[in-house]
């Protein structure tokens, strides 16, 4: 009798300790933004990305360990001189496609050269080159092992690393919930149309500002999830900074038709200056 106690305490304890583990992998911003790709009104916003080959040669492709046992990939942009400054950078949809690569160098170099820039490969290698293969890779992506890509990233940036974030689409709201898992060591973190965090009390553990890009005109990430989000942050005493642009969801993409430079241009001025100031660059 004594031993059946003990071993319903000790399945007690477990239970509680995996409660208070910090996870992105609750009904949650991420499946939500995943669910989105049963509308076909979101799924439309999409146009299937033009052809682009990434030529740069300052990049390189990384890998190391995470804590499900399975390798993390990326690609990095490497400080010129040794720093413990990283900003991470979460792929949209699509995948870890030259885009994303051409838009990490572009960080990198308006940063200076100073900030170690790591592109995440959030689907293991899979690229969609279609709306409908990036609907299903996006569905399909484990919860448990985006977090574990993100955890991994955290322990390849070291525990002296300050780290800000930055992200689009999917990207997005990845980019809010690595802050979170970042802990003190989350700097900020930049959302382009992406999923917020709706959890208050998650939202109470930021240790940095967010800066949020959004479009009017989304028919996913709409004014009225802009303006819960707003909401939730003040309800969690927290820094939020909102721009909207009249704009459809991805307008940042230059793979996408409905690209708009302009709306683009002052998008990222918001973003660089942000992210200067969380590395306290002048």
């Amino acid at each position: 009798m004594k031993k059946l106690l003990f071993a319903i305490a000790l399945l007690g304890l477990v239970s509680a300790a995996k409660a208070q583990t910090p996870s992105c992998c609750h009904k949650d911003a991420v499946t939500e933004f995943a669910d989105l790709a049963n509308s076909s009104d979101f799924r439309n916003q999409h146009a299937n990305p033009l052809p682009y080959k990434y030529e740069g040669a300052e990049g390189e492709n990384v890998s190391f360990p995470a804590p499900d046992g399975k390798e993390v990939h990326g690609f990095l942009f490497k400080a010129k001189t040794p720093s413990d400054k990283y900003l991470f950078v979460f792929q949209e949809w699509w995948g870890l496609n030259d885009y994303i690569k051409k838009e990490s160098e572009k960080l990198y170099n308006d940063l200076g050269g100073k900030v170690n820039v790591l592109a995440l490969d959030m689907y293991d290698g899979k690229i969609a080159t279609n709306r409908e293969d990036a609907s299903k890779l996006m569905q399909a992506a484990p919860r448990e092992r985006l977090q574990a890509i993100m955890e991994g990233a955290l322990q390849y940036a070291g525990k002296s690393a300050k780290i800000a974030t930055i992200g689009w689409c999917f990207g997005g709201g990845l980019s809010l919930q690595s802050g979170l898992i970042n802990g003190k060591q989350n700097i900020g973190d930049v959302m382009y149309y992406g999923m917020p965090e709706k959890d208050i009390e998650r939202l109470k553990t930021l240790n940095a500002p967010v800066l949020g890009l959004f479009a009017s005109k989304d028919k996913g990430i709409n004014p009225e999830v802009v303006k819960t989000f707003k909401e939730n942050m003040q309800a969690a005493g927290k820094k939020l900074t909102v721009y909207s642009f009249d704009a459809e969801h991805g307008f940042a993409n230059p793979s996408n038709p409905i690209y708009d430079s302009k709306a683009t241009t002052e998008a990222y001025g918001y973003a660089i200056a942000f992210l200067r100031k969380q590395f306290g660059m002048k």
